[in-house]
């Protein structure tokens, strides 16, 4: 099948570029309404938490909220008054504002500053409006606000709201992938340049990944039109996407060079390549594709969106190695450099595995311990949902949150909100019965409660100490759903948001673990008629993945590094990394053990000794398994260089995995315990060898004949009169 896939690439070269170039400029001009279309997206509505918050949101007056920071100015002094209840009032006739609070509304509303030099301006929306409706109510009432800069000598108008931080947060995200991209593709290619010395051979990898891209962006504008993409979701899927398919094209033209080298012409050449590494690419592109759809286990819009797009950018990937490589290939493959020893059985990494080989025990002993040793950092682990203290400072909405935290008792911290079908004064009597069970020192201040509108619903609002997920307002929230009133209610806010979002991830983690082993261990089955070769790979690369969690926690949760990575520590992990970064490792991790794994079956398929095809395997798999590692490291690096800290988090943790995985696990352990295990990695009980048989796959490639024409001329010459046939360019 693969083979015939690369037959008719070569043949059918030119339609099958033209194809991809309209595929190429449908991407871009689909990233447009993608990046437009980004809304910060909640957690599962049957959480507690998120249940409370849609009861709150359909019954509420008022919908998106904007905030006016008007500071540097004396705020009680009468001509700053009158500018400031003006500018109040020309907001409140702006289409679509519901209600404006000005800093003058009474000392409860905490909108002055503890120092009198701040106020702040409480813009209310109408609750139904959206989209282009909602940015212009926006845009107005922020440019009626701005205004007051000139009119009141020495003042500052700053403006917040989760509306602009959320648009801040699309422009940024935009901004941290179109630079990664800028700087991980030039100095991708220069590395390719040296890798395969030519520019034309390291141009391909190239092109195959910018095409991905392409039709990554097609695949988002596809699923934005169903559900709602979170902002991480371009960054995650450009990422994958960029490395995924320079491995894979990578791992292409290494072939292809290589059968020129055996003396194959150029469609012979195209279709071997894509009958051994496209087998191999398509093996690779179903692990990471099961991978990522774990992420679909999770009971969280976010994570199954991204599962979703990441699985489709990787068949994207996938399609354009096994098509737009071979076609770019057959046109270029003539003028692309051969070595005759392209793929020797002996050189560096031979010699290496023959030093592990000596010293099997001692090497795996070791490695391992020193990667349990590096995942210790992990046992620490602690989330935060992202909030102001995960952004740039740069931003102006994290600006004004940052100065109401410090600035206006309580407006910076969000607080415990319990809502209950009761009447306000029911409510209010269950919070006051609450002061013997609660400590008060968890509590800043207490709001009295208040009706939902004209629904049976009435809310309180109980502000904590410290942060708004700190451990005082988590407490709050144990002690107030331990001490339930009689009648129905709900807490909410964003501590019960994290201990319910992190509560639904430890349970089903364990679910998505499953579902990848089995699945990758079906896989590896398949492809090596092997038990202990997928049993192993899950336990190597588990360990791997601890210490990868484990970097990851020493730098960005307790701040080593901070300063040369360009961050402040918020002593936390974003939610959403470790489950990201989990899914997208484990794939990338069996992404190299599918290339290693596969030359050796090869090799041992072919009449190897076990400790021999080790060698040749890991020779021949070697080179290119650095080179696609130091490839993808580059993208990674070029999105942990990003300003969203949650993007820098899963760059960096990604460019570990990577770096530990080409090294110490494929280098170092793989060998180390194919040695120990011997002919027994190639074990499998009776029964699964009869299922391999029928339904497994070999590795042994089997070569269609070239015809003499087409063989170099000394060649042709010592085999005059013996004529074969082989497929011949249009």
């Amino acid at each position: 099948m693969f083979g015939a896939i690369g037959r008719f690439c070569a043949r059918r070269r030119w339609p099958v570029l033209a194809a991809w170039v309209l595929l190429v400029a449908a991407g871009a001009a689909a990233s447009g309404p993608v990046f437009a279309g980004l809304d910060a997206s909640r957690a599962s509505d049957r959480l507690e938490s998120v249940q409370a918050l849609d009861v709150i949101g359909d019954t509420a007056t008022y919908g998106a909220r904007i905030l006016g920071l008007v500071d540097d100015v004396p705020i009680a002094d009468p001509a700053v008054t009158a500018r400031i209840r003006a500018a109040a009032a020309d907001v409140a006739r702006v289409p679509h504002v519901g209600r404006v609070v000005d800093p003058y509304a009474g000392a409860r509303a905490g909108l002055v500053a503890t120092d009198g030099r701040g106020g702040v301006v409480v813009v209310d929306l109408d609750r139904r409006i959206s989209g282009a409706e909602r940015d212009a109510a926006i845009d107005a009432a922020a440019t009626r606000l701005r205004r007051l800069q000139r009119e009141i000598p020495g003042a500052s108008v700053q403006i917040g709201g989760d509306p602009l931080l959320n648009r801040e947060i699309n422009e940024q995200v935009r901004a941290d992938t179109e630079r990664a991209e800028v700087v991980s593709l030039p100095i991708t290619l220069i590395v390719m340049v040296v890798i395969f010395g030519g520019l034309l051979a390291a141009l391909l990898p190239l092109i195959g990944a910018i095409a991905a891209v392409g039709g990554a962006f097609l695949c988002l504008l596809g699923f934005a039109a169903v559900i709602t993409l979170d902002p991480n979701t371009v960054p995650v899927t450009t990422l994958l996407g960029l490395g995924i398919s320079i491995d894979y094209a990578l791992l292409m033209v290494s072939r292809f060079r290589e059968e020129r080298a055996g003396g194959a012409d150029v469609p012979a050449a195209v279709e071997l390549t894509v009958a051994t590494a496209g087998r191999t690419i398509a093996f690779s592109a179903l692990t990471v594709a099961v991978s990522l759809s774990a992420l679909m286990i999770f009971d969280d819009p976010t994570f199954r969106g991204i599962g979703a797009a990441g699985a489709a950018v990787v068949v994207v990937a996938l399609l354009a190695a096994l098509t737009l490589v071979p076609a770019l290939l057959a046109v270029v493959g003539g003028r692309i450099p051969v070595r005759r020893a392209l793929a020797p059985t002996e050189g560096f990494f031979s010699r290496l595995a023959r030093a592990v080989q000596r010293r099997a025990w001692p090497v795996a002993i070791g490695v391992a311990a020193l990667l349990l040793a590096a995942g210790a950092p992990l046992l620490s682990l602690k989330l935060e949902n992202g909030g102001a203290n995960l952004l740039p400072d740069s931003f102006e909405s994290v600006r004004v949150q940052q100065n109401l935290q410090v600035r206006f008792p309580g407006a910076g911290t969000n607080p415990v909100t319990v809502l209950a079908r009761a009447t306000p004064d029911q409510l209010d009597a269950y919070v006051a019965g609450l002061e013997p069970v609660v400590d008060r020192a968890d509590v800043a201040a207490v709001a009295p409660a208040a009706r939902l509108g004209t629904s049976p619903y009435a809310m309180v609002d109980i502000t904590p100490t410290g942060a708004s997920q700190g451990e005082a307002a988590q407490r709050l929230v144990h002690v107030l759903r331990e001490h339930r009133p009689p009648y129905q209610s709900w807490v909410t806010g964003d501590a019960a948001v994290l201990i319910d979002f992190s509560g639904s991830l430890a349970e089903r983690l364990p679910w998505a673990f499953g579902v990848i082993a089995v699945a990758l261990f079906v896989l590896l089955f398949l492809m090596t008629g092997s038990v202990l070769v997928p049993v192993k790979a899950l336990l190597m690369n588990t360990i791997s993945l601890g210490a990868t969690f484990g970097a990851l926690v020493w730098v960005f949760q307790e701040g080593h590094l901070a300063d040369a990575f360009g961050f402040t520590s918020t002593g936390a992990i974003e939610t959403w990394v470790p489950v990201i970064v989990f899914a997208f490792a484990f794939g990338v991790s069996m992404d190299y053990e599918v290339f290693l794994i596969a030359r050796i079956k090869e090799q041992y398929d072919a009449g190897s000794p076990n400790d021999e095809a080790v060698r040749v395997g890991l020779q021949r798999s070697g080179r290119i398994i650095t080179s696609a590692a130091l490839l993808i490291v580059i993208v990674f690096c070029g999105f942990a260089a990003g300003r969203m800290l949650g993007i820098k988090e899963m760059g960096f943790a990604l460019a570990v995995a990577v770096v530990v995985d080409a090294t110490l696990v494929r280098c170092l352990l793989v060998p180390a315990t194919m040695t120990l295990l011997g002919d027994l990695n190639w074990w499998a009980p009776g029964p699964l060898r009869r299922v391999h048989a029928r339904f497994g796959m070999s590795e042994t490639p089997v070569r269609r004949p070239r015809a003499d024409s087409e063989l170099p001329a000394a060649r042709e010459h010592d085999h005059a009169g013996v004529r074969t046939s082989a497929p011949t360019p249009d």
